[in-house]
């Protein structure tokens, strides 16, 4: 039977050395733990500076969509049987006094009814209950005011899931999505209704 073999070590090694060893591997650690976390750091800070210019460039694109439906978006409303008279984007309503702090992107009126347009380059099912919200918000100030309008609302988007695009019907809005060189207006069917505010 073989026995495996012991290394042979230096026998004139001095404790001290061993510890100057153990020491001077420890403050190699200290050392590359110091570089991963500043790796880190530098990661996250890179990170958060793409999420930005992502930001940045979704905040473009949405404008770039609100430019390409706000031309024609009073002509197919009224292929609808809507003739606004009125329309223009980024409004905002801050009132603080009442709570009540709201943007919308664009709006459309009459001397009966009001439109919000909700535009997102690609609305998910959360964008349409914060529409949801944003609806109600601006129903709440409009009663404040004595404005007595019908409010309505629609989503708009460059690209428009099913699921969203029910989810949309379901809570009572209009479909802005694109087809062609233009867009169409899709309104609730199938058991679904445009919901007044």
């Amino acid at each position: 039977m073989e026995t495996a073999a012991i290394p042979d070590y230096p026998r004139d090694i001095t404790f001290e050395q061993v510890w100057a060893s153990i020491m001077e591997l420890r403050e190699s650690q200290k050392e590359t733990d110091r570089q991963i976390k500043e790796t880190d750091r530098q990661m996250k800070e890179t990170d958060r500076r793409l999420d930005a210019r992502l930001g940045e460039l979704g905040d473009r694109f949405g404008e770039m969509v609100e430019r390409m439906v706000m031309p024609n978006l009073l002509e197919k409303f009224q292929e609808l049987g809507f003739i606004f008279t009125k329309a223009y984007p980024h409004a905002v309503i801050k009132d603080e006094k009442n709570q009540i702090i709201a943007e919308i992107d664009i709006t459309l009126e009459n001397g009966d009814k009001v439109m919000i347009v909700e535009v997102k380059s690609k609305p998910t099912s959360k964008d349409i209950t914060l529409h949801i919200k944003r609806m109600e918000k601006v129903r709440a100030h409009a009663d404040l005011r004595n404005d007595r309008r019908k409010y309505l609302g629609a989503i708009a988007g460059m690209v428009m899931h099913e699921n969203e695009k029910m989810f949309a019907f379901k809570n009572g809005f209009y479909v802005i999505e694109p087809s062609g060189n233009t867009f169409n207006i899709v309104s609730p069917e199938g058991g679904y209704s445009p919901r007044e505010w």
